[in-house]
C-alpha cells in the first residue's frame, strides 16, 4: 500500500528534491500548500494532487481527509525555517508523521517540546540531513575511525544571492536564522557528525550576509566561513561563471564529495519510510551550535574578521 503524503511550501527551491524522492519511493502525494502558486512543478510528478493557497483550507482539506479514514501519513515540510515548528505540530495533530527540512526548528527549546508531542500523539519527526548519506562522506567517516589526533579543518561556503535575498524571508534573520541557519545548518551537521562534539567555538564576524568562526571540536580543530556575498569567491570561481565555492579541507587535502547529490534525498526517504530516518536527537546538535553562533559575541578585533579567508 502506497504511503500517503502532504507537502507544504511547494513553489520553494528545495521541493522539487522532495517530489522526486516520494516519487522514486513509490509514494502517494495528496494535497500540497503554498501561498506563491508557482507550482507547475507538481506536473511532473503528481499531477492530481489538490494545490492549496491558504493554510487554513489545507488543513481542513487534510482534516476531512483523517475523519474519512483516508488521511495521510506523513507530511513533508518544505516551508520557510520559521514555519517549520507550526507545521511539524500539524502532521502530529492530524495522525501523520512529519517529514521536515533542516533546520527542524531554530530555537532549540522547542524541540523539547516537539518530543513531548511525538510520545503524546505516538508519531515520530524526522529531518533531512542528506550529507549523511552520501557515500564518499560515510567511507571518509570510516577512515577517520583509523586516524589518531586532531585534524585541522577548514570550511568554506559562499553562494552568491542577489538583492531579492535581502528582501525575501531567508534576509530575515528571525525568519530564516540568518546565514549560519539558513546555509550552514546542513555543513554544521556535517562537522558534528564527522569529527564530535563542540568543546569551544569564537565567531569572528557575524553579519546578515557573511559569518565566520573557530570550532574545537572533540576530534578537529576548524575555521569556518559562510557568506551570500559574490565578492569573497575565488578569481577562478568567477572567471569560470560560478555562483558557488565549497570546499573542506581536512590536514590541507580537499575533501571531494561534489558529484553524487542526485539522489541523496531518495535516499533518506527510503530509510525514513523503513523507520531508520534522522530524528530530534540526530539534528540537536546542530541546531544548537547554530543557535549559539548566531547569539554569541563577536570576538577579537578588525585583524580577526577575514583571516579565515584564503
Amino acid at each position: 500500500m502506497k504511503q500517503r503524503f502532504a507537502m507544504t511550501g511547494i513553489a520553494g527551491y528545495i521541493a522539487p528534491r522532495h517530489l522526486k524522492a516520494l516519487k522514486d519511493n513509490n509514494c502517494e502525494l495528496l494535497a500540497v500548500l503554498d501561498p506563491h502558486d508557482s507550482v507547475g512543478i507538481l506536473d511532473q510528478y503528481f499531477p492530481d494532487a489538490d494545490y492549496f493557497h491558504d493554510f487554513e483550507r489545507f488543513e481542513r482539506h487534510l482534516e476531512r481527509l483523517k475523519f474519512k479514514d483516508e488521511g495521510i501519513d506523513y507530511l513533508s515540510i518544505c516551508s520557510p525555517n520559521h514555519l517549520h515548528d507550526a507545521h511539524i505540530r500539524l502532521a502530529l495533530r492530524l495522525g501523520a508523521n512529519a517529514i521536515c527540512e533542516k533546520p527542524l526548528v531554530l530555537n532549540p527549546w522547542n524541540l523539547d517540546l516537539l518530543e513531548e508531542m511525538e510520545s503524546h500523539y505516538g508519531k515520530k519527526i524526522f529531518t533531512i540531513l542528506q550529507l549523511r548519506t552520501h557515500s564518499t562522506l560515510i567511507d571518509f567517516k570510516e577512515n577517520l575511525k583509523r586516524d589518531e589526533g586532531k585534524k585541522n579543518v577548514e570550511l568554506t561556503y559562499i553562494t552568491s544571492r542577489g538583492n531579492w535575498y535581502r528582501f525575501s524571508w531567508k534576509g530575515d534573520n528571525s525568519k530564516s536564522g540568518g546565514v549560519t541557519t539558513n546555509i550552514g545548518i546542513h555543513l554544521f551537521d556535517l562537522l558534528l557528525w564527522l569529527f564530535g562534539g563542540v568543546e569551544k567555538s569564537e565567531v569572528y564576524l557575524s553579519t546578515d550576509i557573511t559569518a565566520s568562526g573557530f570550532l574545537e571540536l572533540k576530534n578537529a580543530n576548524v575555521k569556518w566561513f559562510l557568506s551570500i556575498d559574490g565578492k569573497y569567491l575565488p578569481e577562478n570561481v568567477k572567471k569560470q561563471d560560478r555562483k558557488t565555492f565549497r570546499s573542506i579541507t581536512v590536514d590541507d587535502n580537499e575533501l571531494e564529495f561534489s558529484e553524487g547529490f542526485t539522489e541523496l534525498h531518495t535516499k533518506v526517504y527510503k530509510a525514513t519510510l523503513a523507520g531508520k530516518g534522522f530524528t530530534i536527537s540526530d539534528a540537536r546538535p546542530s541546531i544548537e551550535l547554530a543557535y549559539n553562533i548566531r547569539n554569541s559575541r563577536v570576538v577579537g578585533g578588525k585583524e580577526n574578521k577575514h583571516k579565515l579567508l584564503r
